[in-house]
């Protein structure tokens, strides 16, 4: 084990399960003896949690895309400098829900911003921190919305159109393809026990387990 620590992000579209997922996942490394800390975007600080509350307020609906955009970095600029970059010095595994990824798959992608400047400003609001391992929790537009919908669980994001929802998988799917070594895609259509077998199972084969 030793330093340094592993950064591990789960990425997906809406109702993909990755927050559920984190718990089971975070317990199984546990028991299998590794130090492990778990946090979100946006938000896992106060200021950022602070964020959060103001992005995923449906009442907001006059947010500018840009404004949403800058909201979003600056709760990632916290994380990154109040916990994961201090998480992962001590030599802990850090799993994150949602990170940089899903500023370019959703503002990106889903709202059509210009990539290059997007990439500019994340790589800005990271200081250039990339996950080791990025965990891509797939599932079609239609279900993944249904989920949510049938959870109760619906805020100021899950209002935009299933087209915008269909370019933001799209977009994922590109990213992946840009740097295939950092993904694995894990099919989230299959049930809860299968997808969060094959999550341990790939997080394990990078740990040398």
């Amino acid at each position: 084990m030793g330093m340094p620590g592993l950064f591990i992000t789960l990425e997906g579209p809406e109702g993909s399960g990755k927050t559920s997922h984190i718990p089971p996942l975070r317990d199984f490394l546990v028991g299998a003896g590794y130090p492990v800390y778990c946090t979100r975007e946006p938000g896992g600080t106060p200021i950022g949690d602070q964020i959060r509350e103001v992005l995923l307020a449906n009442k907001n609906t006059e947010m500018h895309p840009r404004s949403e955009l800058l909201l979003f970095q600056a709760s990632r600029t916290q994380l990154v400098n109040q916990v994961i970059k201090p998480q992962l010095k001590t030599g802990k595994i850090v799993l994150c829900d949602r990170y940089a990824d899903s500023t370019l798959a959703y503002q990106g992608y889903g709202h059509q911003m210009d990539l290059v400047q997007l990439r500019a400003i994340v790589e800005f609001a990271t200081g250039g921190l990339k996950p080791d391992l990025t965990l891509f929790l797939d599932v079609d537009v239609e279900t993944g919305l249904q989920r949510r919908r049938r959870d109760g669980d619906v805020n100021r994001m899950d209002d935009f159109t299933p087209e915008f929802h269909q370019r933001v998988r799209n977009g994922y799917f590109e990213l992946v393809k840009a740097e295939p070594d950092r993904w694995s895609i894990i099919d989230a259509n299959q049930p809860f026990e299968q997808v969060q077998t094959n999550l341990r199972n790939v997080v394990m084969e990078v740990l040398g387990g």
